[in-house]
């Protein structure tokens, strides 16, 4: 059996206007209207039909990826602690059991990438200054969700209130990452 890795966040030095967010449930769902009916019934939320566009229901989410690709967040407020092995494999069973008899992919990629939040008057503009998006909200509403990048690292970005934005990190960026993020947001918080 392979061995556990630890759910633990990398450091990240707090500020007003970013913070690590708790850790979380990720998967990684491929597949057709069958295969979304399936999951829904069991993860809680639905699947939006329209590209870019995130669900959000009590602790659970679901992203739109790309046409039948979908990222499923899970223990988002924090108070269900997401770092029990036992959560993520009783959720990864129950889409499993669910999906069976449907054609699909499921991959559970709660150790890969961890979360921030860049928020407040600045956010937008901060996130810009490392991904090419136009994010004025007339273009990238609250709801909005998609795969890019901040600079050279590929991130999730999803906008969950008009000056909040949530991203998805790979671990591996989250020094590049953060580091290029502070540096941006010297010009309205300095040092």
């Amino acid at each position: 059996m392979p061995e556990v890795a630890t759910r633990s966040l990398p450091q990240v030095p707090q500020q007003k206007w970013i913070t690590t967010l708790p850790p979380a449930m990720r998967f990684i769902l491929h597949g057709g209207l069958g295969a979304r009916s399936a999951a829904a019934a069991v993860w809680g939320v639905g699947f939006a039909e329209q590209s870019c566009r995130a669900i959000l229901q009590g602790a659970r989410a679901t992203l739109w990826l790309g046409p039948d690709e979908y990222l499923l967040l899970g223990g988002l407020d924090g108070r269900q602690v997401a770092t029990d092995e036992s959560q993520a494999a009783e959720a990864a069973g129950a889409l499993e059991l669910a999906l069976e008899r449907v054609p699909h992919a499921l991959v559970d990629i709660s150790h890969r990438q961890f979360a921030l939040e860049v928020s407040g008057p600045h956010a937008a503009t901060i996130l810009n200054g490392g991904c090419p998006l136009d994010l004025d909200s007339s273009e990238f509403p609250v709801g909005m969700c998609t795969r890019t990048v901040f600079s050279k690292a590929d991130i999730v970005l999803w906008r969950t209130r008009e000056d909040a934005f949530h991203i998805e990190v790979w671990r591996s960026f989250a020094g590049y990452v953060t580091g290029l993020l502070r540096e941006i947001a010297v010009e309205f918080y300095g040092p």
